[in-house]
């Protein structure tokens, strides 16, 4: 099968296009391990204060946020409410181990 230069041109872009998201994962990561190192500190403050891991006003506040950042990012506000409840689920659970390891 002969390839002709459109379709040359078209597999470079793919490849670059592939790099390119690559690249915003390796990015999305590293933003989501530097989130999880400040929950921590907060996971080990309420614990230390005798806090609640669970903190439905803050949830609240931070889903209108986020609504609003999907909203004005163009992006679909259901989609993003879902990956943060996956992401608020898991620093809850982080914080209640935490408080169950210091005997809180």
């Amino acid at each position: 099968m002969k390839i002709d230069n459109s379709q040359r041109e078209a597999s470079k872009t793919l490849t670059e296009l592939r790099q390119s998201i690559d690249n915003l994962d390796a990015a999305l990561i590293f933003i989501l391990a530097e989130r999880f190192t400040r929950t921590d500190k907060v996971g080990h403050l309420k614990a230390k204060l005798h806090l609640s891991a669970v903190d439905h006003d803050r949830e609240l506040e931070q889903f209108n946020r986020i609504k609003q950042l999907a909203e004005d990012a163009d992006l679909d506000p259901i989609f993003v409410e879902k990956v943060f409840k996956l992401i608020i689920s898991e620093v809850i659970q982080n914080h209640e181990n935490i408080a169950k390891d210091m005997n809180v």
